[in-house]
Formats: structure tokens, C-alpha cells, sequence
């Protein structure tokens, strides 16, 4: 028994309710269990039951054993002391701790409930649960795809505002780090954002109308430019008029297709910024995401897939952490599903993106759930244990 798994357990009383009693023999009615707390102190709050015949409004803690209560020094913390309820996996004290009633679960959860379970944390393979993802139904999948394509867009957020906090609120600056990380994807995404960290709008901005200088900054920056090479000597001064230093992590050149080099990215990266666009203006502004796709299809060999990629990874999370919710969300569902290995991956179990939303929550699932096993926490992984 895990702790994870007892509180699901209790969360959605997968437990045989009849004729329930605490140790010391009064009936116990659970009318609601709780709202799981995320803070400190109990594990479950504002949960409403009745003990030998009282009805009671309080938290609920969980423990394997009803020692972890002394174990964890609970008795002597003030935060637990609103706790009507200890639910356990097993009794192994003679005295309830704190003289608080106490129930015990070993032998009111069915047995294959917590075989799917062993079983979920033991197979090998893309996903926990992919010999039994046809066991699930439509409905289910439907509203937890588009929970985790929003939950997706709220983490982006977080990064967003802790960029912006950085920036005193500046959100092109912003937008001109996401930039710079959308085009560096996969391989590069972190390097390019460390050049775009180092060369500020405000001295990009300077060089707008003469490519060629925005073109040997951003590359010196990279650590792109060598002596003795042409552009070198013509735009050398990146290095010594403006106090520059190269990025410290180097470029990944790795599989790289002559299309994806990274020289040719931050070249295209250049171009969107010659003629000075505010990007972040562009984008709020926008009626239709087509205007954003027609804006950056002026720049040569950013390709259709690209130019949508720079949508997903950097001008939607923007307008979601901007206040642009509904609209983040009808660009993010009127775009093609990515083409990427998780994605065909996903593809061959039968789970099929229709559309960016989905394929955004497919990536989500597999990296923030599947990877750590989080399946009580997953609509899927629950549909499977409670089925």
C-alpha cells in the first residue's frame, strides 16, 4: 500500500461503505470525504460525516499505519488539530493517537482494485496502461484531453509570468524569449533562448532596417561566427562594440536536418525582427491566427510547420497568460495536430490527435503523468482501477 493509492482510495470511496465503525466501535456515516488540501496540514478539509450518531465538519488525515500519526508529530501540531477522522491501512497502535476515532480500510478495498494497480506500476512499455486504453470510453477521454490541453497552457503560464516578473511586466521582451525558444526546437530550444536573453529588444532594435548586423548578432551570440570566416570580419564588432560574450552552452547540431541548422533558424529569427514588428502587439491584436501565419510567412524557408509550431510553443501560451484565454484555446483547436515521435506513438495505441489542442494534451499526459506513473491522478489511469 502506497499513500497515493489511499488517499484515491478515500477520495472516491472505493471501500465497502456498509455498516462502517471506527476502532472503538461507534458508526461512522461519511457523507462527503473531503476536498483534498494542498496546503499544510490535514490531507483532506471540510469534509462532513457523522460519528456514533454526531454529525461532524472537519479534516481528514491518512496514514499506512496509525503510528505515522506520532511518526510524523502530528500530536503536537497545531494545524491538526481540526482532524474529526484518522483513516488508515492498518491499526498497529492499542490507544487511537490524539484520541482521535479511527478507521481502518484493509479490509473494506477490494482485492482487484489494488492488483490493477501493482500491475499499472509494473508494466514496461510507452505507457503504463496501453494493452488497456480500448477499455475506456470516448466520453472519458474527450474531457480529459481537453483538461490536460488546458492544464498544458497553465503551466506555460507560470513560466510566462515568472519571465514577465523579471522583465517589470515587459511582455515583447517576453515574447521575444518564447520566440527564440519556439525556433530553436527540440534540439536548441534552451541555447537559443540564452541568446535571446542576451541581446535585449531595445539593442535589436537599433539594427531593425540592416539584416545583415541582426543576422551577425544573433549568430555571434550563438558562438556561430569564427575568425578568419567573412562574416566575422565584416560584423566582428558584435563581440567588442557592444561588451557581447558568446552564450556559454554550445549549439546541437545532432541529426540535424540542413533545413533545422541552427545557423539558418537564427538567421529566420533575425528576419522576423527586421523590420521591428512588436510581435506581442501583433499577436494580441489579431482577429484570426491566419494574420499571424500570413505575418511570418514573409520570412524565406520558415516553412508551413514551423510557422505553426511558433503558434503552439510561443504566440498562444503568450495570449493565454495574457488574459486571451478563449482565444489561446480556438487558435490552439484550429490548428493540424503536431508530427512528432510521442504523437505517433500515441497514434499506434489508437489514441489520435484531431487537432493542436489534442496532440498538445497527448504531449502533456505522456510527459506529466504516464513518465511518472501518476495514474490516480490521471482520468484514464482512474477510469481503469475503478472499472
Amino acid at each position: 500500500m502506497r499513500e497515493e493509492l489511499l488517499h484515491f482510495i478515500w477520495r472516491y470511496r472505493h471501500f465497502h461503505q456498509q455498516g462502517l465503525v471506527t476502532e472503538d466501535g461507534r458508526p461512522l456515516g461519511i457523507a462527503f470525504p473531503g476536498e483534498p488540501n494542498t496546503n499544510q496540514g490535514p490531507d483532506f478539509r471540510d469534509a462532513k460525516l457523522s460519528i456514533g450518531g454526531e454529525a461532524l465538519t472537519g479534516a481528514v488525515e491518512l496514514h499506512i499505519r496509525s503510528s505515522d500519526w506520532l511518526r510524523h508529530a502530528h500530536d503536537g501540531d497545531e494545524h491538526y488539530r481540526s482532524v474529526i477522522l484518522h483513516v488508515v491501512w492498518e491499526h498497529d497502535l492499542a490507544e487511537p493517537p490524539g484520541g482521535i476515532p479511527v478507521l481502518v480500510l484493509q479490509d473494506r478495498v477490494a482485492k482487484p482494485l489494488l492488483s490493477r494497480y501493482q500491475h499499472l506500476m509494473r508494466l514496461q512499455g510507452f505507457v503504463p496502461c496501453e494493452r488497456q486504453l480500448s477499455a475506456v470510453g470516448t466520453g472519458v477521454w474527450r474531457q480529459w484531453m481537453q483538461t490536460l490541453a488546458t492544464r498544458r497552457l497553465q503551466r506555460r503560464a507560470l513560466v510566462i509570468f515568472g519571465w514577465l516578473e523579471h522583465l517589470r511586466q515587459d511582455w515583447e521582451e517576453t515574447t521575444w524569449w518564447l520566440m527564440a525558444r519556439s525556433l530553436g526546437q527540440p534540439v536548441n530550444a534552451a541555447v537559443f533562448e540564452a541568446v535571446a536573453r542576451s541581446l535585449p529588444l531595445r539593442l535589436l532594435r537599433r539594427h531593425r532596417l540592416h539584416a545583415p548586423t541582426l543576422e551577425a548578432l544573433l549568430l555571434g551570440q550563438a558562438g556561430l561566427l569564427k575568425e578568419g570566416e567573412g562574416a566575422y570580419r565584416e560584423y566582428g564588432f558584435w563581440q567588442t562594440k557592444y561588451g557581447l560574450r558568446p552564450v556559454s552552452q554550445p549549439v546541437s547540431f545532432l541529426r540535424m536536418r540542413p533545413g533545422h541548422s541552427p545557423g539558418l533558424r537564427l538567421t529566420q529569427l533575425a528576419a522576423l525582427l527586421a523590420d521591428g514588428k512588436g510581435w506581442f502587439s501583433i499577436v494580441r491584436d489579431a482577429v484570426s491566427m491566419e494574420e499571424v501565419l500570413q505575418a511570418l510567412s514573409g520570412v524565406k524557408g520558415l516553412g508551413a510547420e514551423m510557422r505553426r509550431g511558433m503558434l503552439i510553443n510561443a504566440f498562444i501560451p503568450v495570449l493565454f497568460a495574457y488574459g486571451q484565454t478563449e482565444k489561446a484555446l480556438r487558435w490552439m483547436e484550429g490548428l493540424r495536430a503536431e508530427r512528432n515521435a510521442t504523437v505517433r506513438s500515441w497514434q499506434r495505441l489508437g489514441v489520435v490527435a484531431g487537432d493542436a489542442a489534442g496532440s498538445q494534451a497527448l504531449l502533456e499526459l505522456k510527459n506529466e503523468y504516464c513518465n511518472a506513473r501518476r495514474c490516480l491522478e490521471c482520468a484514464i489511469g482512474r477510469a481503469l482501477l475503478a472499472a
